[in-house]
């Protein structure tokens, strides 16, 4: 007999009604933005500005790693879910604060977690200026904690990069995720248990790719040469589906081509095991695509000559906004 689909609903998640939340918070603070809010600074003899601002988590991948006791690397987690972001507009990251909770401050686990956040600073290129540590006694089980990120950064605001010249024809680039980075662990965590998570652990807790290097590679090629990033999405909860069409203009649609790169296994082992359907995957996970790249099409060989791992997975057409996947 088979199992019954797992979906990331059953899980204990609604993208559906967090996406109804998100659309009454900007109806609210209509500055707020895509993956990372500009705020406009106005700079003396240096033209105008943005300062670039988000705040992430890491999710329920914090429960991996208290059930394997693995701490050393959440740290870089927390800081590529807000820097990948800031990213996202062209920005340079500056800057990184983090929050970390916890009912009893445990020294030897506290300096994991520390040293994991300096090394996600160091992969981003950015200071980590402060933070808080808050202990609470009671608020969290024995040997649990929670963490917060927020990163600041900057970027020219003739500069920005913000999905308004997506034209059809373009061409969508994406980069290899290193796993499943930081999302879809609450339907995770109903696939793998017992010695099946000790068996995926290492997998599971791959820490999430940081692209910050990637990026400010292609940005300045493509400055020297005079072209520019139309788009740049990372994709994270919502998957492939809902953060590709984030940044397009209405009245376009992506196109994707699932063959054109390899996922890694894990989400095989994932769909299989849990019986998910092929949308719910693709709505839940970065299926191995942790960036996206929209660029115009005589772009495309200077953008693989500096990025040689992208892969050319689809193009831009004209039609409703969103995401197909053929």
């Amino acid at each position: 007999m088979a199992s019954a689909a797992l979906t990331y609903r059953k899980s204990g998640v609604d993208i559906d009604l967090a996406d109804k939340l998100v659309d009454h918070i900007q109806k609210k603070a209509p500055a707020i933005g895509g993956f990372a809010g500009l705020f406009p600074l106005d700079l003396d003899g240096c033209g105008p500005w943005d300062l670039v601002a988000c705040t992430d988590g890491v999710g329920t991948k914090l429960k991996l790693a208290f059930a394997l006791d693995k701490h050393d690397t959440i740290g870089i987690d927390l800081v590529a879910m807000s820097v990948n972001d800031l990213i996202t507009c062209g920005a340079k990251p500056l800057i990184f604060l983090d929050y970390y909770a916890t009912g009893k401050l445990a020294l030897k686990r506290s300096k994991r977690i520390i040293a994991g956040i300096m090394e996600g600073c160091r992969q981003g290129r950015c200071v980590l200026l402060g933070g808080e540590t808050a202990e609470m006694p009671g608020m969290y089980p024995e040997g649990e904690y929670d963490l917060a990120g927020f990163a600041v950064g900057i970027v020219k605001r003739s500069e920005a990069v913000d999905g308004s010249k997506i034209y059809p024809g373009d061409l969508i680039l994406g980069l290899p995720s290193s796993g499943l980075h930081s999302n879809g662990y609450s339907l995770v965590r109903q696939v793998f248990k017992g010695k099946d998570l000790v068996k995926w652990g290492k997998a599971l807790l791959t820490p999430t790719r940081i692209y910050v290097d990637d990026i400010q590679a292609l940005q300045q090629a493509f400055r020297a040469e005079e072209k520019i990033i139309l788009g740049l999405s990372h994709i994270t909860g919502g998957g492939l589906v809902e953060n590709v069409p984030r940044i397009l203009p209405r009245g376009r649609k992506a196109v994707l081509r699932k063959d054109a790169w390899k996922r890694p296994p894990v989400f095989d082992e994932i769909q299989r095991r849990g019986n998910v359907s092929g949308h719910e995957m693709w709505r839940t996970f970065n299926m191995g695509i942790g960036m996206v790249i929209v660029i115009r099409p005589d772009s495309l060989d200077l953008a693989k000559r500096v990025l040689p791992e992208a892969r050319l997975i689809g193009e831009v057409v004209a039609g409703r906004h969103e995401l197909e996947i053929v």
